[in-house]
């Protein structure tokens, strides 16, 4: 029996000497981002043990079985040269899930997820595409490292002889079922009520360390498995009766008027949604010059809203956010559940039954994240995507470059009987980051890739609107400008948690902008959520079946946003932002922790949201 037990340690030691390599490859990567102390860095390795235990007892579970069937058999040198093998193999894809990860966390600022491989394995060219701005050399050095370790951990620590011990039958089965009962023990984390999860491995203030803690593969595997289970809300804060009362008094009528900047109710509107053009490239926002100089100058003649938050952090979050006014869910994707969204409002299918015309445009792959099932269960009469152009105008790795998109927007709007509502979304400015031409600020790095993507495009949405203008539709045009989400670059903003990630554009712009008003800015927060009301009480329609959205142009509407990632959520409003980690429990960012009344309001706002959020969520 003691051989087996040696064998089943040397199994686990050097599964855990893998996983500690990685962390510590995970830590060194993003030392930049952490600032604690050597001590306090150091116990991540101490707080990770649990998780990296559960899934050495997962990879064990393989193993195990063969030796239960050895044990109760007459075979008495079994034959391990499979464990070698099932060694390496698992050793492969654990570094390159390891590297993966790497480049995940740099640009969602979570651990891979149930979520990535859905975008792996739904839209695989997409996948790659986002990956193309990784650095390349750095991620090959990393996977030789982890393997070319790994393999010397199996030559040193792999167990190699199994012998099937020679014992009575009663001795053979408690053996057995303590080795069994101990593997799933540890696979459960312990006898304590409540099973392993990644709040196990948090236990610093500094999210990078409590994410270095989180076993990778353990984390992989949990969200896959919770993926798939919807039916209980994870985010019981109150009572259901407490949460609503919440949000009704943040949404209740608090008087007055939406203030009518529209010299008519019914302008054409084309919705023009900006991949990832975070606040920070503009001049009036981010105080960046020389990157849209095209949107600053539209500015000047429009109706901006200076404090605007996107919902979250992502694409369909965005898209959902701004057509649909629906929060964003941590960590649920709407888009997985057709038959969920298709029960939410949007505004193509509320001006479509008031008598407009609707189309969408995208160069990408409208099937991408189910945007295409949004689309076309919205009253969008028309989808012009990817499949539209030409082969020739696939230049870009995600499709069809911005400037080829807006100009088949205006030639279909040409044909269109007016009013019409038109949604166009950008591409170009998302990883990799290429343009069609000169790299306006350099290709060197990320940083510089990213900044001439978005003066590209940019200069794309100035030459769009300079030939829109000759158009017989256009002083009956309202644009409306606003990104899908904020963005890391150009600023370097790697913590996912800070309010300035989610700070993005949104503006009004047309001639339909009675002259009083343009180049007016209105500075009390909102959220992209918020455009359905505002657009729709400047039209006059009904704007009841948007529960989340409020009007921002309604002097007496509370300012506040909120907005989440797949960990955690956030509330600000023209005081304060205080933002939440739901795994760890704990608060991330307080730029005024002073005021400890506002800041148990905005907490509580914050997760009374979510809550009633995910509610309506289920319920649908």
């Amino acid at each position: 029996m003691l051989k087996a037990l040696i064998f089943f340690v040397r199994f686990f030691a050097l599964w855990l000497l893998f996983f500690l390599l990685d962390r510590l490859i995970f830590v060194a990567v993003f030392h930049h981002a952490i600032t604690a102390s050597a001590s306090e860095t150091a116990a991540v390795v101490y707080h990770g043990l649990r998780l990296d235990l559960a899934m050495a007892a997962y990879i064990a579970v393989a193993p195990l079985l063969y030796f239960l069937v050895v044990l109760f058999s007459t075979i008495r040198k079994p034959n391990l040269r499979w464990l070698k093998i099932y060694n390496t193999v698992l050793l492969v894809i654990f570094s390159i899930i390891s590297v993966i990860n790497i480049n995940i966390y740099r640009e969602w600022g979570s651990k891979i997820n149930a979520k990535a491989v859905e975008y792996a394995f739904s839209a695989p060219n997409e996948a790659l595409a986002s990956s193309a701005s990784s650095p390349v050399l750095s991620n090959l050095i990393i996977l030789a490292v982890l393997i070319i370790c790994g393999l010397l951990m199996i030559k040193q620590m792999g167990p190699t002889k199994l012998m099937s011990p020679a014992a009575s039958l009663w001795a053979k089965i408690t053996f057995a079922a303590s080795l069994t009962g101990l593997t799933f023990l540890i696979i459960r984390g312990g006898w304590g009520v409540s099973p392993n999860n990644q709040s196990m491995a948090y236990y610093s203030e500094q999210q990078t360390l409590n994410h270095a803690a989180v076993n990778t593969e353990w984390n992989l595997i949990a969200s896959l498995l919770k993926s798939s289970q919807i039916s209980k809300n994870p985010f019981d804060y109150y009572s259901s009766a407490e949460a609503e009362n919440t949000i009704e008094k943040l949404y209740a009528e608090h008087g007055g008027s939406s203030l009518p900047i529209l010299d008519t109710d019914r302008p054409n509107v084309v919705v023009i949604i900006m991949e990832s053009f975070t606040a920070d490239l503009t001049k009036v926002l981010g105080n960046e010059t020389g990157i849209t100089p095209g949107f600053d100058s539209l500015v000047k003649k429009g109706v901006l809203f200076s404090q605007i938050y996107a919902t979250g952090n992502r694409t369909d979050k965005g898209i959902l956010g701004t057509l649909a006014a629906q929060p964003s869910l941590s960590p649920e994707n709407m888009v997985k559940w057709p038959e969920k969204l298709e029960k939410l409002p949007a505004i193509s299918r509320t001006l479509f039954k008031n008598g407009y015309q609707t189309s969408f445009f995208y160069g990408g792959q409208s099937e991408f994240d189910n945007y295409k099932a949004f689309v076309m269960s919205h009253s969008y009469q028309q989808l012009v995507d990817k499949s539209n152009f030409n082969t020739t105008d696939m230049n870009s790795k995600w499709g069809a470059y911005d400037g080829v998109v807006l100009a088949r927007q205006l030639h279909e709007l040409n044909k269109t009987k007016e009013p019409f509502f038109s949604t166009v979304m950008t591409l170009t400015n998302h990883e990799p980051f290429e343009v069609p031409g000169a790299y306006k600020f350099g290709k060197v790095n990320n940083t510089e890739r990213f900044k001439s993507t978005a003066f590209y495009t940019d200069s794309c949405i100035a030459d769009y609107i300079k030939k829109a203008s000759k158009m017989s539709w256009y002083k009956n045009t309202l644009f409306i400008f606003v990104a899908d989400h904020g963005h890391i670059l150009p600023k370097g903003r790697e913590d996912i948690f800070a309010p300035q990630r989610y700070h993005i554009p949104l503006l009004f712009f047309g001639e339909v902008v009675k002259k009083e008003y343009r180049g007016r800015i209105f500075p009390n927060t909102g959220s992209q959520i918020d455009i359905a009301s505002t657009l729709l009480h400047q039209l006059k329609i009904d704007t009841k079946p948007f529960r989340w959205s409020k009007d921002l142009l309604n002097p007496n509407t509370p300012p506040f946003a909120f907005f989440s990632w797949d960990n955690g959520i956030g509330f600000i409003d023209n005081k304060q932002c205080v933002t939440f980690d739901n795994v760890g429990r704990m608060i991330l960012y307080n730029d005024h922790p002073a005021d400890a009344t506002n800041t148990g309001k905005l907490l509580k706002n914050a997760k009374a949201y979510i809550q009633a959020a995910y509610h309506d969520f289920l319920s649908l």
